[in-house]
This record gives structure tokens, C-alpha cells and sequence, in this order.
């Protein structure tokens, strides 16, 4: 795949927080959030040639399916995507793991739904990697099985992390979003409140189920090929 990131700036030392589309769109609900109220910028983008080429327009402007944001006050880099990636997991980690070289990152963190059998708990955070996640609140992770972009990472570099939350459905889950950003404001310091993201779930929920519900018809129409696994 002709994959590659493409940087109009190169932060050095910060931490990457990945965020792709999988079980409950978890990690693109917190990303978009945290875009939204840590008052990124855009200093990059993906470019590619095998993805579908979707263009999502909310509110009559321009949603990058695929992008890089740095949060300047912070020393954050966020990768925030809505686009279906399977099949380009490994290729999308590599070229991850490449952009942390250049930018010498401290950590890569990725953020996870995983699925819960009771509909009626409430979201409990779970972790992998750094020992001081615990602190914040999350428990250490025992069993599970990872799949994604977030699995590609913690296969092939040492500084990935993992945040994961649990939830009980695969239409976007803004309960379990918010647990996430809890433990990241305590984790690193954000001085962000997810209490918004509750009060605001269901426009967040309706935006982007929209928005993949969208995606996923084109490709349908166009190739007959499903999208239903997302990750």
C-alpha cells in the first residue's frame, strides 16, 4: 500500500494519542473531543491510494477523514480518523511508529472500546503499558484480545500504551468515550472536563454514526464489499 504521513511540523518529545474507529468508535469519539476542547491544529495528514476516498462534510465544512492535530500547550499529537482500515493495519503502525522516531516521542497511547456483557454497567477503564495509568484510575488489562491499528503498535513498539473502556454496543458509546478522557486528564494532566462530552453525547453519537453510516454505503455502492468490521 502507498501509505505515508505527511508533516508540515515535527513537535519533538511529545505523546501521540491514536484514536481509529473500533468497537463502540471509542477512539474517534475521545479524539474528536479532545481536538475540539484542547484547541488543536492540524499539522499533518495521511495520504493514501487504496483507502476509499471519502469526503465527510458536517456543518458545511470539511471533516479530514484521516489527520494529524498537535496540541502546542500540551505537547500532544493527535491522529484522529473515521475511516474503515482494515486490511491496512500493519502499514498504518509502521508508518506510526516512524513518525514517533522523527518527532522522538515519549509515548504512543491507544485508545479502545471493549465489549461488555452487561448494558446496564458502567463504563470502567482498563489499561496496558505504563504502570502510572493504574494511578489514574484504570484497571491493568489480564485477558483480552486487541485488534486494530492499536494492536499493530503494541506488537511492534515497546512505548505503546493502551486505554481501553468498556462498552456494551457497537454504535458509538459516548459513556465509554468520557471514562477514557477521565482517565486522561488524571494521566496527563489535560485540565479538560469530560462532563461536556455526557452532556453533548448524543449530537457527538448522531455525528459520527452519520458519518460512518455515509461511508459505508458509498463503499458499498461502489465495490458491493461490506464495511462491517471496524478497527
Amino acid at each position: 500500500m502507498d501509505l505515508k504521513i505527511i508533516l508540515k511540523k515535527i513537535p519533538q518529545n511529545p505523546i501521540i494519542i491514536e484514536g481509529f474507529p473500533g468497537f463502540g468508535l471509542v477512539g474517534t469519539i475521545t479524539t474528536e473531543f479532545l481536538l475540539d476542547h484542547l484547541k488543536a491544529e492540524k499539522i499533518g495528514e495521511f495520504q493514501y491510494n487504496e483507502l476509499a476516498p471519502i469526503a465527510a462534510i458536517h456543518k458545511g465544512s470539511l471533516v479530514n477523514p484521516m489527520a494529524i492535530w498537535y496540541v502546542p500547550k500540551k505537547n500532544l499529537v493527535l491522529l484522529h480518523t473515521i475511516l474503515n482500515v482494515k486490511g491496512f493495519e500493519w502499514e498504518i503502525a509502521d508508518n506510526i511508529i516512524d513518525m514517533a522516531k522523527k518527532m522522538k516521542a515519549k509515548q504512543i497511547i491507544g485508545l479502545e472500546g471493549v465489549a461488555t456483557d452487561d448494558p446496564s454497567a458502567e463504563a470502567k477503564a482498563y489499561y496496558y503499558g505504563d504502570k502510572k495509568i493504574e494511578e489514574s484510575g484504570a484497571h491493568p488489562v489480564k485477558e483480552s484480545i486487541i485488534m486494530g491499528v492499536s494492536s499493530a503498535l503494541m506488537l511492534r513498539s515497546p512505548k505503546t500504551s493502551c486505554i481501553f473502556a468498556s462498552t456494551h454496543s457497537q454504535l458509538p458509546d459516548s459513556k465509554a468515550a468520557a471514562k477514557i478522557i477521565e482517565i486522561l486528564d488524571k494521566y496527563l494532566s489535560l485540565e479538560v472536563d469530560y462532563n461536556p462530552l455526557l452532556k453533548q453525547a448524543e449530537d457527538f453519537e448522531n455525528k459520527l454514526k452519520n458519518i460512518i453510516q455515509q461511508s459505508n454505503k458509498t463503499v458499498k455502492e461502489a465495490d458491493k464489499k461490506t464495511m462491517s468490521y471496524l478497527g
